[in-house]
């Protein structure tokens, strides 16, 4: 068989599916191909006056197209193996009649054949008829882990996410002093003064109006002390050898997240203190105003009235230094809070970003901000009023860390350790009487509970 026999047996073959035997008759083809171009040719040199050989003259044959070959046109191929072995075989030297009308006439292309043309817009768009779309990969690629998909790896960022959280809102605000060496306490004198009545004002000056040659009657005041002994906050961690070794994050996490929980600690013991091995807290003071509900008030409300009645109740020197502090569920009820004007309203908090143009929600003026020691909506002190200058504090110089890895040598571990030695009591230890004989006052207020 010559080439031209062999490639009709292939494309025969094909018809029938079997690849297989086609593949090989087109390897044979080409292979005969090959020798036949490495034989030599003869040459003849033509007669004088005779005329030139015929070169590959075919007889010519008239096709009458009929319904089947105007549906070729459109899809010539039926079979997408029938196609790449006639792509292959052009590439060789012989090309398919089927393939001339399909050769790309853009120069980007060079030369290549449509596939559109040969299979159809259909199966170009979803190659679902394709069988060799539904093979298995023969080659290694990423999508199957077996076949080399495993050997990829993705990129690890070392460092350890964890959640931020804002502290220091209260520490950085209350009155701070530190102590220094040989001492673990401070003592504090303060006025004990409980009222502004006359003959009560700093605990006891009063003034009088005397006569010409009258003599003065004598007054003095009184104090009190308060005195602050240091108390330790403390965390540890331990970390195996093995772990710090294998995680570079490892310990710059535990250096992060220890100090921030001792200082969420304290600032929650500057609202909650007992007093008792820790800073007494404000919510335990004598001091601590809580302001009943409105009458009338359903449960689980904050009501524009309950502002005023605090704002109200609040020491006057402290207005220019006073925060709000309230709870997260309480933002619904104070963002969507108004103040009837006429026909309209204001709105009463003004939130991050509003008109305030601050980093936090002001009241009257004054910054709000979110708190996790304050109450529950509804519970006593999910709103307060405070002026934190007015709570006294002390440490020892800030935060201590250490770590050793003799505690637990034998077992491989190392323990980081941070202590805080901090005290705190708010300088007032109750409310304030008005010279009026009103309403007391206070720097500390809270909002009642509303059950």
């Amino acid at each position: 068989m010559n080439v031209k026999e062999l490639l009709a047996a292939a494309r025969v073959a094909i018809n029938e599916g079997d690849l297989e035997k086609a593949g090989g008759l087109r390897d044979q083809a080409t292979m005969l191909k090959e020798v036949e171009a490495l034989e030599p040719k003869e040459e003849k040199a033509p007669t004088k006056g005779a005329p030139e050989p015929a070169v590959n003259k075919q007889p010519t044959l008239t096709v009458i197209e009929d319904e089947a070959d105007k549906e070729n046109k459109r899809n010539p191929y039926k079979t997408f193996g029938e196609f790449l072995l006639d792509v292959k075989a052009s590439a060789e030297g012989v090309t398919d009649r089927r393939l001339v009308a399909l050769r790309s006439s853009d120069k980007s292309l060079e030369g290549g054949f449509s596939l559109s043309g040969a299979m159809g817009d259909a199966f170009v768009g979803s190659f679902a008829s394709a069988k060799a779309m539904k093979a298995a990969p023969t080659g290694i690629g990423e999508s199957i882990p077996q076949a080399g998909g495993l050997l990829v790896g993705t990129q690890r960022q070392d460092s350890i996410l964890s959640r931020v959280y804002e502290s220091g809102q209260l520490l950085s605000r209350v009155a701070m002093d530190t102590i220094g060496p040989n001492s673990n306490g401070m003592s504090y004198y303060t006025e004990d003064e409980s009222s502004r009545a006359t003959g009560s004002r700093r605990g006891g000056v009063r003034f009088y109006w005397t006569a010409e040659n009258s003599a003065t009657t004598a007054s003095a005041p009184s104090f009190r002390e308060v005195e602050l002994k240091l108390k330790k906050a403390s965390a540890a961690v331990y970390v195996t050898e093995e772990q710090l070794q294998d995680s570079t994050a490892m310990e710059s996490y535990i250096m992060r997240i220890l100090p921030e929980e001792i200082r969420w600690g304290v600032e929650d013991a500057i609202i909650n203190g007992t007093g008792v091995g820790m800073p007494l807290g404000i919510s335990s003071s004598g001091a601590v105003l809580s302001v009943a509900k409105e009458t009338g008030q359903a449960a689980d409300t904050i009501v524009y009235d309950n502002l005023v009645s605090m704002w109200a109740r609040l020491w006057a020197p402290a207005q220019s230094r006073a925060i709000w502090l309230h709870s997260q569920d309480a933002i619904p009820q104070l963002m969507t809070m108004t103040l009837d004007v006429g026909t309209g309203g204001v709105p009463v908090y003004m939130p991050p970003g509003g008109a305030s143009a601050t980093p936090y929600g002001t009241i009257f003026g004054r910054p709000a901000f979110v708190h996790e020691s304050a109450g529950n909506l509804g519970d006593v002190s999910d709103l307060m009023l405070i002026d934190p200058t007015q709570y006294q504090m002390i440490d020892k110089g800030g935060m201590q860390s250490a770590s050793s890895i003799h505690v637990r040598f034998l077992e491989g571990e190392t323990v980081y350790r941070f202590i805080y030695r901090v005290d705190g009591q708010p300088m007032w230890d109750s409310a304030l009487t008005p010279a009026n004989g009103g309403s007391t006052l206070s720097p500390f207020l809270n909002l009642a509970a509303r059950a």
